[in-house]
Parts: structure tokens; sequence; C-alpha cells
């Protein structure tokens, strides 16, 4: 009994945690891919935020690090990275170091290297991969924290174990990610195509929880005390109005709409104008 007591037994440490990654992020990155050097195949860079009570990495703000990688080794700046860091804390000092970011899909073999550096500025890093190249058709975003592997009090190894990932997005903000994520577009969208594909989404989302209720009233769907009480919350939170005054409201709120695109584009128009006045004029 006592020898089946002490035996070894492989595990991996590990603390478990999620991400909420904010759209500057992803923009962020998106923008220092494109600005990369021609010979670099991908780009790396410090994540910035703070950890939550509840454990989870809240990632509010990022920047790019030089570096240059090969088959089996890993060169960073870390004069850079630090300089970086003291320049974006003097503006937001309660931002830190929770991670680093790569584009491409997934980890390699440099990215274990690079990790152990990071390890070495935060306690548990996470670590961000950005699919630029659109591997799977869209912009695969995923998280990943560095699992311990053990043999009983020796650590043998780490590998990448992934988190969950939440993208904390205004409406506008995801209309702008859902332009991004497309590999090719006609032409942006206005304000008002905006507003149109908002409105779509949120009646689909209506039409849902309605669907949602129906089956649970009808006794097809077991109910949820969670999402009646979300569903509560919800419909509390709204302001009890009449229909002609909430159609007045969205009325009024749509005037004064256009009216800042009528005068935004008269102040083209006059910009425009005076720049060819001037050009007529130097030429005489």
């Amino acid at each position: 009994m006592a020898a089946a007591s002490e035996q070894t037994v492989l595990q991996f440490n590990s603390t478990p945690l999620s991400a909420k990654v904010h759209p500057l992020v992803i923009f962020n990155i998106c923008d220092c891919y494109v600005r990369r050097p021609d010979q670099a195949d991908r780009v790396i860079g410090t994540l910035l935020g703070s950890v939550l009570p509840d454990g989870s990495v809240d990632v509010r703000n990022s920047y790019a690090v030089p570096h240059n990688e090969s088959s089996d080794q890993v060169a960073l700046d870390i004069d850079y990275h630090h300089n970086m860091l003291l320049s974006h804390q003097k503006v937001n000092p309660k931002e830190v170091i929770v991670g680093w970011y790569s584009t491409g899909l997934g980890v390699n073999g440099g990215s274990a290297l690079i990790h152990e550096f990071y390890s070495r500025e935060t306690p548990n890093p996470v670590h961000l991969t950005v699919d630029t190249g659109f591997s799977n058709g869209g912009g695969t975003i995923k998280a990943y924290v560095s699992a311990i592997l053990a043999l009983g009090d020796r650590q043998l190894a780490a590998q990448f174990q992934e988190i969950p990932l939440d993208l904390r997005m205004l409406e506008a903000e995801r209309v702008g990610y859902e332009i991004l994520k497309t590999t090719s577009i006609d032409k942006i969208p206005s304000d008002l195509e905006g507003m149109e594909v908002s409105m779509q989404r949120l009646l689909a989302l209506i039409d849902d929880v309605y669907k949602y209720v129906d089956d649970v009233v009808e006794g097809h769907v077991a109910p949820d005390n969670t999402i009646g009480r979300f569903i509560l919350d919800t419909v509390a939170s709204l302001p009890t109005l009449s229909p002609s005054a909430f159609d007045k409201l969205v009325n009024d709120g749509l005037q004064d709409h256009l009216l800042l695109l009528y005068l935004s584009s008269i102040t083209r128009t006059q910009l425009s104008l005076a720049e060819k006045l001037n050009t007529a004029a130097q030429v005489l």
C-alpha cells in the first residue's frame, strides 16, 4: 500500500485562464503586419493590459518588437521592447505586460523560445496568434498559455495550451472587424449601410430570443434560470416609451445624423473649391 501511494504521476501544471481582447489590439497587429519588412515572415510584439480579479487577462494594447528568427534561434530587440514599454506606461501606467502576440496560424518552433523570454517579463504570459494570411478563409484568432509537463517534482517540458478567447467589441467596432476579416470587398460601407447591418443583426438576435422563450413556454426546451435572468435584466434596462415617442426619438437621431453628413459634405466641397482657386491664383 505504501509503494502504491508513492508512485510517480505524470501531470500538467498550468493556471486556467481566459483572455479578453479589445479590437484595437487586432487592428494594431494587422497594421504592423502590413508594414513589416519585406524579408519578415511574421510579426511579433508585446501585449499590454491587466489581470482581472477573476483571473482572466484583459488585453487592451500592443506594440511590435523587431526580431530575427531562423530554424533554430530567435533574436529579439530587448532594448526596443523595454523603451516602448516605458513610453506606453507614461501614458497608461496601469497597463502592464500580460503576454505577446505573433501573426500566423498557430505556434511554431520559435514560439517556445519567445514565450520563455516573456515568462521572465511576467508570470504565466498569454500568447495571442492572429492568422493574417487567412489560411481558413478568415482571420483566426487564438490564445494560449504554457502548460508545464512534470514527472513528479521534475519539470520535463512545456507545451502551449489553448484558452478561451473573448473579443470585447462594440457594435461599430464589430462591423469594422467583419470588414477586416473579409478577403475582398467592393467598398467600405457608409454610416447608413453600417447602421442597416447592425439593425439586421439586432433583429436576428431578437428573433432568436423570441424563439427560445416560445420553446421554453411550449416545453420543447428546458428552462435555464441564468438565461431567464439575463433576458429579464435586459428588458428591465430598456426605458418605457410609447411607440410614437420611440419613433420620434429614432427619427430625431436619424435627422441629426443626416445633418452631420450634409455639413461634412459641404465642408469637403468648400475645401476642394478653395484648393482649386488657390492653385489657379498661383498659376495666374
